[in-house]
């Protein structure tokens, strides 16, 4: 990865930039980056469509309880963090066909000091195979190294399933 920053299990405790400054008396928001990646025994459009399936998430992203499509580039996702409920619109920001993905939460009313940000790579092995790795920023709190893990396991479950 000559060239690319790599911010595996890193926390920073600086405000979001572009985002509103701490008022007196309340502290940063903290964010936490993890990534990850797996492979799973598909090919690469089959693994790329199926990610594409916002429906699904909650069958692999524990995290997500609804998924609501608003359009193409903009989902409501229903989140459950440390016994807490959140809605949180989501933007796909970036599309590579079979490449690449890339989204962030849209700070709204029901999240406004809660965001999150993630790309998705897929890169095929062969005819059968390919890698998918994760990269996520979250302020919702958690492991998120342990979340990320998490994810990708679940979707090779839920794609390797006969």
């Amino acid at each position: 990865m000559a060239g690319a920053a790599r911010f595996q299990k890193m926390n920073t405790r600086d405000s979001m930039p572009n985002g509103p400054m701490p008022s007196k008396g309340t502290r940063p928001r903290k964010m936490d980056a993890a990534e990850g990646s797996i492979v799973i025994n598909a090919p690469v459009g089959a693994v790329y469509k199926r990610w594409l399936a916002f429906e699904d998430y909650p069958k692999f992203i524990t995290a997500i309880k609804r998924v609501q499509k608003l359009d193409k580039n903009h989902f409501v996702a229903s989140l459950a963090f440390n016994g807490k409920r959140y809605e949180a619109t989501l933007e796909i920001m970036l599309r590579v066909p079979e490449r690449r993905l890339a989204w962030r939460t849209i700070s709204n009313s029901h999240a406004q000091d809660h965001l999150a940000a993630g790309v998705v790579s897929f890169n095929s092995l062969s005819d059968h195979g390919t890698r998918v790795s994760l990269k996520l920023t979250s302020s919702f709190g958690g492991n998120v190294s342990h979340r990320v893990d998490k994810y990708l396991r679940n979707f090779k479950r839920l794609i390797e399933k006969r």
